[in-house]
């Protein structure tokens, strides 16, 4: 029992303490200013505008349609393993879904070059948007810093976030999020 107030008169002391800190009236706002729109370019479309907003992301070109975006690498084995589930389901749902995919980059850390993206998406067959901007890195601190490939992001058709996924997703598990996004 005597431990209980000790412990409490101790933690009472230290909330009291770092609560009342003066020195933080003293300290001039610092008001940083994050890009929240960016227009990045796309093999399929030929630009794609995003724009943050309260609840999610706006996506210009894609008005009422569910979108998925796609952070992905072309080293990566379990991106390319996913590349046939997302070029699925974009075909089976043309009118209403899209796929953004968002090039992170070399292991070395540096931008893809051109030729390099343009043979992977012909290798594969790709069949839905890829971007291979500096702006893909920008877009990935703006939604949450993407540390882990494949992570992918799917938004309703008003833009706001049904589900997150991190690493390779099964088709049919998209696929059921994808119904959900569109109210089916």
């Amino acid at each position: 029992m005597q431990f209980k107030k000790i412990a409490f008169f101790i933690i009472s002391v230290i909330l009291l303490i770092t609560g009342c800190d003066s020195k933080n009236d003293e300290k001039k706002e610092t008001i940083e200013k994050k890009q929240t729109k960016f227009v990045i370019s796309s093999q399929i479309t030929p630009t794609i505008t995003l724009e943050k907003i309260d609840n999610g992301i706006d996506f210009k070109e894609f008005k009422g349609k569910v979108v998925l975006l796609n952070f992905f690498a072309t080293w990566c084995p379990p991106c390319r393993a996913e590349i046939p589930h997302l070029n699925n389901l974009q075909k089976k749902y043309k009118d209403s879904f899209e796929v953004i995919a968002l090039n992170m980059g070399e292991q070395t850390g540096g931008q893809t070059p051109k030729e390099k993206i343009d043979e992977f998406i012909h290798e594969h067959s790709i069949s839905y948007n890829v971007s291979n901007e500096e702006t893909n890195f920008k877009i990935s601190d703006m939604i949450g810093n993407i540390k882990v490939i494949p992570t992918m992001f799917l938004y309703d058709t008003k833009g706001k976030l049904v589900q997150k996924y991190v690493g390779i997703v099964p088709e049919e598990m998209m696929e059921t999020d994808i119904k959900r996004a569109l109210g089916k």
